[in-house]
Parts: C-alpha cells; structure tokens; sequence
C-alpha cells in the first residue's frame, strides 16, 4: 500500500499520443461494437478501418508540423521519443493501413468472409510497428514487436478456406517465436552489460564499459538482436520463411507485411544501432556489410527462377530489403558529413516501396482471386484488360527502378549514398543486383502482354481496389517526375 501511495506515475503528453489512441479507439470499437450488433453493411467495416487510419495520418503530419527543425521530443518517462524519422515512418504505416484496407474489403467479400476481425489485427499491427518506430527503450521495442507480429501471424492464417493459409500462418509463428526469443536474450545481454534498456542510456553505459571484461557480452548482444532484426527484414540467411509466408498469406495481407511489416522492422532496427549502438559501430558496421551483398544477391538472382508471382514478389522483397541495407551501411560511416544521406535515402526507400508493393499485391489480388498467383495466370491480361495490365506495368518498372518513377529515385538514393561515403564496392553490388532483378518484372511485363491465354479472363475490380491502385500508381510517377515532393520530407529525418 505504502508503495502505491509514493508511486509517481510519467508526465504523459496526450495529444502527442493522439495518433495511437485514435487507432486504439478505432480498434475497439470494430471488435466490440461490430460484435455485439448485427453484419454491417457492404464495406463498412474497411470504411471504419479507413477513417481511422486517415484521422491517425492526418494527427500524425500536424504532430510533424508541430516539431521543430531537428527537434525530438521525449514521451512518456523517455520511453517514446517524437522526431520526424519517427513520424515520417508512422505516416506511412498509416497510409498503408489505409490503402490495403480498401484492397481486404474486396478480399474478403469476394469470399463471403467478411467481418470486423481482419481490421481489428491490422489496426493492433499498425499500433505495434507505431510503437516500434517511436520506441526509445529496448522492451518497449520488444512490446511493441510482438504485438505487431501476433496480430500478423493470426492475419496470415485468417483464410479458413485456404489450408496453405493456415500452413503458412503456423510457420511464421514457429520461427517467428525462436526469432523473437534471440531479440528478447539479446536485450539481456545489453541490459547486463549497459545497466538499462533506455537507448540512450545504453549508449552511455556501453561507452563507459571495461572493453577487456565485457567485450564478448555486447558482441553477444548486438548479434542477437541483428539476428532478430534480421528475421523481421527477411535479410539473408534469415530469410527462409519468406517466400512460403508470402506465397500461403491471403494476398491483400502479404501486402500488409511487405509494407508496414519492412517499415517498421527497418525503421525500429536503425534507431537502435545509430542512436543505442553507435559507439561499437566498428563493431557491428561489418555485418550490415556482408549482409547487404548477400541479400542483394540471393533476393535477386532466386527471384528470376520462381513461377508463382507471389513468391517472385516476396524474393523481390528480399533485395529491397538489401538496397533499405546499403542505405544503413552508408549511416554508419558517422565520421562523414555525407552519412546523412544514409537515414534520409532509408526513408525515402521505405515510403516509396511500401506504397509500390501495395498497389502491385492489389492488381494481383483483383487479377487471380483466391486461387494461386501462378505466372500463367496473368497470360493475356494485357488483351483482357489493359487498365489493369498497364498499371501493372508502372508498378513493375517503379519496383525495377526504370526513370522517371519513383523506384528510380528510391534506389539512386541509396546507391549516391554509398558512393558518398566511399562505399563503392557496395554499389557496384547493388547496381548489378538492380540489373538482374528487372529481368523479374520483365518476366511478368511479357506474360501480360505477349503471351496469349486461351481464356481471357474478365477482372471484376471494385471501386476500393481501383482507388489502392490507382494512388500507388499516381505517386509511383508524380515523385519519380517531382521527386523535391518526397525529398522536402525526408531530408529533416535525423535522430
């Protein structure tokens, strides 16, 4: 009792929380209201999740105009820190919320599955990686990773008419466990070692360390949180649930991981190693290194040999994941005035990818329905519908990086900062890998318009899906013609 009376509970800023609560709220009042009362109507639900989510990015961009030039502001006893790497990256999980929202309502009315549950889990993910990105302590990064991840292992299984759903949802789970049982030990050891969770105290800690007797525990350390990191990401060798997940996954979902799943990961990831872990950056600086090339290289090359456009995509994913990399490793050189450019080109890359990736799972949603995203599927498409086949096609050249898109813009960032900071080798990987990788979306470019199907399908696409994609499209070349539109932004991130 005596200890209840003397605690003194942390100053909380609620109106710099707002954009979490209002996704908060949103969530309850799916899951309760929507089971407590009779079916809503015909998309209303996706209307509720999308309201939600746009009020959440519109409380995110003023909190952004609220924050002074290079300004942070610590939240909550110092356990959440306000900047605009953070806001930026919670800007774009919301938007992307928003967007694969629209692309699950025509997902799960075509399956007669409709209901609150699927956007409940994906406003709880969206709370999750929020958290992640915001987060300034390495157990409230934990909560906040793991209930990002519950909510998309159950995503993923929430097909009941698709055994591989299931198969691909109990596969995440159990390697998604031993990933976040590294993650978690790993915290330990840097608790051990440094005293605290706090980033910054951490950093300041680790600095003050006998390096003779405690060197082995922070390298401990800082491997088991990359190895945990490096799950989420899908960065080789840790990438081998990929492709199964995202091939098994109902389509609009795998969308949801490759977007706010890589946002935030990478996001969460860069905080902790630049901010908490940037005084042994000689330490760690080498394996981000070594695993940029080999994710770069592995993720292009396998992509080419797949059939089935889902697993293509998700190795696809697997070397974006390489360029977000390059852009890492060229933050790490501090000692550089250029390595700026590093964080900022990261940024730009995730905003630029989520909303690509988005609207490519949207035409593949539309276009194969529940079956399986096989390449002969979209044989044709170009004749049957070349609306959709032509959207497609910008998607694909953007994610190849062809000028004048915003794919281009995206990987020349990342690649100008690594040569920047003299890390040349590294470029020269990353552009090679761009090479091999655009004969992927080549593959898929030719089936839709110089392959011929013996039925041409008919793709009945809702207003919802037309809407995801036609704003994945219109970004895709508005920044890849304007990219000072997208570069405004990101050039203010910083830590």
């Amino acid at each position: 009792m005596l200890a209840a009376q003397s605690f003194v509970g942390p100053a909380i800023d609620w109106y710099r929380l707002s954009n979490i609560l209002v996704i908060l709220g949103g969530a309850l009042v799916l899951l309760l209201v929507g089971s407590l009362t009779p079916k809503w109507p015909r998309g209303m639900y996706a209307l509720g999740a999308a309201v939600t989510t746009g009020a959440s990015a519109v409380l995110t961009a003023l909190l952004w105009r609220d924050l002074g030039e290079g300004q942070s502001i610590a939240l909550v006893g110092n356990a959440l820190t306000l900047d605009h790497f953070g806001l930026l990256s919670t800007f774009v999980m919301t938007v992307s919320v928003l967007l694969v929202s629209l692309v699950v309502n025509d997902h799960l009315e075509r399956g007669g599955e409709d209901g609150p549950e699927v956007y409940g889990l994906m406003l709880s993910a969206l709370i999750g990686g929020i958290i992640m990105v915001l987060a300034n302590d390495l157990l409230v990064l934990f909560l906040g990773l793991e209930t990002l991840s519950l909510a998309f292992y159950l995503l993923v299984a929430s097909s009941r008419k698709r055994s591989t759903s299931g198969e691909a949802g109990l596969k995440y789970f159990i390697l998604g466990g031993f990933a976040s049982a590294f993650f978690l030990y790993g915290i330990a050891l840097i608790f051990g070692v440094a005293g605290s969770t706090n980033l910054p105290k951490v950093a300041d800690g680790l600095a003050r360390l006998n390096v003779e007797t405690s060197d082995s525990m922070v390298l401990a350390g800082v491997a088991l949180l990359l190895v945990g990191f490096a799950f989420k990401v899908s960065l080789v060798p840790f990438h081998v649930w990929t492709p199964d997940v995202y091939q098994g996954a109902p389509t609009p979902i795998t969308a949801l991981m490759a977007s706010v799943g890589k946002v935030a990961a990478f996001s969460a990831l860069a905080r902790v190693f630049l901010t908490g872990l940037s005084g042994r950056v000689d330490d760690w600086a080498p394996a981000i290194y070594a695993l940029a090339v080999v994710t770069l290289v592995v993720g292009s090359v396998v992509a080419v040999v797949q059939t089935d456009v889902k697993r293509m995509l998700a190795y696809s994913s697997i070397s974006h994941a390489g360029f977000i990399l390059v852009g890492l490793e060229a933050a790490t050189h501090s000692s550089n005035p250029d390595a700026v450019l590093g964080l900022s080109s990261i940024s730009s890359y995730l905003f630029i990818y989520s909303l690509l990736v988005i609207g490519t799972f949207a035409v593949a949603s539309v276009v194969v329905g529940e079956g399986e995203a096989a390449l002969d599927s979209f044989k044709g498409l170009g004749k049957s519908n070349p609306v959709q086949a032509l959207a497609m096609t910008v998607l694909l050249l953007a994610q190849a990086g062809v000028p004048v898109t915003s794919g281009f813009i995206a990987k020349f960032g990342v690649i100008r900062s690594a040569a920047s900071v003299e890390s040349y080798p590294l470029a020269i990987v990353a552009m090679v890998a761009a090479v091999v990788a655009a004969y992927l979306y080549l593959r898929i470019m030719v089936s839709m318009w110089l392959e011929n199907s013996e039925a041409h399908k008919q793709v009945n696409q809702s207003a919802s899906s037309g809407a995801t994609i036609a704003i994945s499209v219109t970004v895709a070349l508005v920044v890849g013609l304007s990219p000072g539109l997208l570069l405004g932004f990101t050039e203010k991130v910083g830590f």
